[in-house]
């Protein structure tokens, strides 16, 4: 029997160098990472920090200068434009910030658009969908366009979307950029929620302090580099949350 490796994401001195005119910029130095399988992490650190670019590459959006990236031990750069295509439509699930959604397509449409590519046949697709709108708690709006829904119930639809075909790897680039603090708070815990119940591996590029509370993990990122790694339960962040929690409802805080 075939051995499965406890690390669902590994990389290995990754660089990433962009041109700007003639102008190097050294967006990631070096990166050496290992995420385990059912983790729940946050990639934390200013803009410009290289978070971003370190999320593209474990997604297989942008390809590394220099070192590598594994996806459940495959090296990326080894597979072709047809074989990367798969594993990315197979084994990862993306958030972005802005939705991404088909604005001429239904909410259950744009959740079947990931099968369509699988291959799925189409009465499985359907009910496939339908199921996840439902555990997204949006079932009932199945029918409605993007621009019929609100900022939080169309990340509903992105997060029903990204686990269309059964992920092993979600990725959410700042999934609560563009929502209010109680949307951003829900869709965060729906995040949870997902990981616990389904043990799919979560990786978020996020600025939202919120993300600490709920995450096994932050990675933070400084100029390209890791600059520490901390367990959950030894990051303090209650009075943050507190503040936050008391802004949510519409009280000022004693701050001392």
């Amino acid at each position: 029997m075939e051995q499965v490796s406890e690390f669902i994401v590994r990389t290995r001195d990754v660089h990433k160098v962009y041109l700007m005119g003639k102008v190097e910029v050294h967006a990631l130095r070096g990166v050496t990472l290992d995420i385990k399988r059912g983790e729940y992490i946050s990639i934390m650190g200013p803009s410009g920090s290289g978070k971003s670019t370190l999320f593209n590459m474990i997604g297989g959006l942008d390809k590394p200068t220099s070192g590598s990236v594994y996806i459940n031990e495959v090296d990326l750069a080894q597979l072709d434009a047809y074989e990367l295509a798969w594993l990315r439509c197979r084994t990862i699930g993306y958030i972005f910030q802005t939705f991404n959604l088909i604005p001429v397509m239904t909410a259950l449409e744009n959740v079947m658009l990931p099968m369509i590519f699988a291959g799925v046949p189409e009465d499985e697709r359907r009910d496939r969908a339908m199921e996840l709108l439902k555990r997204v708690g949006l079932a009932e709006r199945w029918n409605h366009k993007p621009f019929e829904l609100s900022g939080g119930q169309q990340q509903r639809v992105a997060i029903a979307r990204a686990l269309a075909n059964d992920p092993a790897i979600i990725l959410a680039d700042e999934p609560t950029g563009n929502l209010d603090l109680r949307t951003g708070k829900e869709i965060i815990e729906l995040l949870k929620e997902l990981n616990e119940e389904k043990g799919v591996t979560i990786i978020s590029a996020t600025h939202d302090l919120k993300m600490i509370d709920v995450s096994d993990r932050v990675i933070w990122i400084r100029d390209g580099q890791i600059s520490r790694i901390e367990d959950r339960s030894k990051i303090r962040v209650e009075a943050a949350l507190e503040v936050e929690e008391a802004l949510m409802e519409g009280e000022l805080p004693d701050i001392p």
